[in-house]
């Protein structure tokens, strides 16, 4: 009676499938002491190290939040996606707006999280190499920032990996932690 339980046993285990590997960001919006604050568009996209590498998939986006209120069958915010110029000329300008699972509302200032499976949604099933999470953000009446965290792809299987970058105007600190 052992036996086959343990066959059992071990056939369910071989059959489950593997956690794919991931990415999880923060995003830290910081509230400025302004007589007009405007909540920012943030772009949030995946590139190449080496931006002229040709890699399937990228550069994918992975989140835009901006104005997403429609008025006369128009959506007002989407005109202003262009002031996150290097976001609009890697991939934006290739997007019809709104994208399902990426895009959405602009978000208070606080840490923002999300989360990455590769494969899944808009994360790509990236080849092995060295990317850069590029976060991207531009206010109203208020000024235009870029960050870029390096990371190597897929994350080491022992643990995980984390980067970081600090903002100094429009964006606080951008984590991200890879999920092997």
């Amino acid at each position: 009676m052992k036996k086959p339980l343990c066959a059992l046993a071990l056939g369910s285990a071989l059959a489950a499938p593997a956690l794919a590997a991931g990415l999880d960001v923060s995003v830290e919006i910081p509230r400025l002491n302004v007589a007009e604050y405007h909540r920012p568009y943030v772009a949030i996209w995946v590139e190449p190290a080496d931006a002229k590498a040709d890699v399937p998939g990228t550069p994918a986006t992975l989140a835009v939040w901006y104005d997403v209120r429609v008025a006369d069958g128009d959506s007002k915010g989407t005109k202003w996606l262009k002031d996150m110029r290097q976001w609009w000329r890697r991939a934006g300008r290739n997007l019809d707006m709104p994208v399902d699972g990426v895009s959405g509302a602009t978000r208070p200032s606080g840490v923002q999280t999300l989360s990455f499976t590769a494969g899944s949604g808009p994360l790509p099933n990236l080849p092995a190499g060295s990317y850069k999470l590029m976060v991207e953000a531009a206010r109203e009446v208020g000024g235009r920032e870029v960050l870029s965290v390096p990371f190597d792809w897929p994350p080491k299987a022992a643990a995980q990996a984390q980067a970081q970058a600090q903002g100094s105007s429009e964006l606080g600190a951008v984590r991200v932690t890879l999920k092997p």
